[in-house]
């Protein structure tokens, strides 16, 4: 594996007010982006719920959740923003919507479980979908279980794993130094970008680029945190920001409304939900 240190870099306030996108004073719901969540199942309906509360956090004008019933009753009850569209399986994700192609962004995974039906509706998604996606979670492990699979995702899409989820995609690593240099060749080979969440959360570009995270804290490893980042990605890919631009912003505006909970909480204290609620705090630090 080639290593070039000029491909490190350091995700900074600096860097985030350069590509930060601002809101146009006559802007509209239909201007600031739709985007589609695909998340959610019988048995975990609190990660689409987390991430579709997360994308409206970060700013996109309609957010279209598409989950089983099971789980749309609970998200028209804890994010009533949202628009609803029901899936054919009463208890997974088992099929497609018909505006598949409507959207801006799309993210899929958060809850989704591994049902059957899942995977045969997550392989029609790959063989569908033309623009970048989102994906995180049970999405992934799909994936890792149908690597062929990865030849379907569209260029500069966006995989959000952990440790493990990345070393199920792309072989074992010693350490995390190795693990992203094992990134770099992965995400090249396919151009796609890899978010490496952690405590210094990694984001590899298919350039071989890596930028290092330098917000966020311990107390952010806590169930349901990663649906929450992925949520904040697709409001910010909805709303126009470049793929590689929305993976590094929303990586460090994640870490830095984790470290705003801090003002209140403690690390053992803090859930992926005050996460969500310090987003504003975080975005208004851009501004001033």
């Amino acid at each position: 594996m080639n290593f070039e240190l000029s491909n490190f870099h350091l995700l900074t306030y600096k860097l985030l007010k350069e590509i930060y996108i601002s809101v146009p004073k006559f802007a509209h719901k239909g201007s600031n982006g739709l985007g589609i969540l695909i998340a959610g199942s019988r048995n975990m309906p609190g990660a689409a719920l987390l991430s579709a509360k997360a994308a409206l956090r970060s700013g996109l004008g309609k957010l279209i959740v598409h989950a089983p019933v099971t789980t749309l009753d609970k998200v028209a009850l804890y994010v009533p923003e949202t628009l609803l569209n029901c899936d054919s399986n009463p208890d997974c994700f088992s099929s497609l919507p018909d505006t598949i192609s409507n959207y801006n962004a799309l993210a899929v995974g958060p809850g989704l479980g591994k049902d059957f039906a899942t995977q045969k509706g997550f392989y029609e998604l790959l063989k569908k979908v033309s623009f970048p996606i989102i994906v995180d979670a049970d999405a992934l492990n799909i994936l890792a279980e149908n690597k062929s699979w990865l030849d379907l995702l569209p260029k500069n899409s966006i995989l959000t794993p952990h440790a493990g989820e990345f070393e199920r995609l792309a072989g074992k690593s010693e350490n995390h130094f190795e693990r992203v240099l094992k990134a770099q060749d992965f995400t090249q080979k396919y151009h796609i970008i890899v978010v490496l969440k952690g405590h210094y959360t990694t984001i590899i570009t298919p350039e071989r680029n890596i930028y290092m995270n330098t917000t966020g804290n311990q107390g952010m490893a806590t169930a349901g945190s990663g649906d929450v980042l992925t949520g904040i990605i697709l409001g910010l890919l909805s709303k126009g920001y470049a793929p590689e631009n929305a993976a590094k912003f929303g990586v460090y505006l994640h870490g830095f409304a984790g470290d705003c909970v801090l003002k209140k909480q403690s690390y053992e204290s803090l859930i992926a939900s005050d996460i969500i609620e310090n987003l504003g705090k975080a975005f208004k630090s851009l501004y001033q």
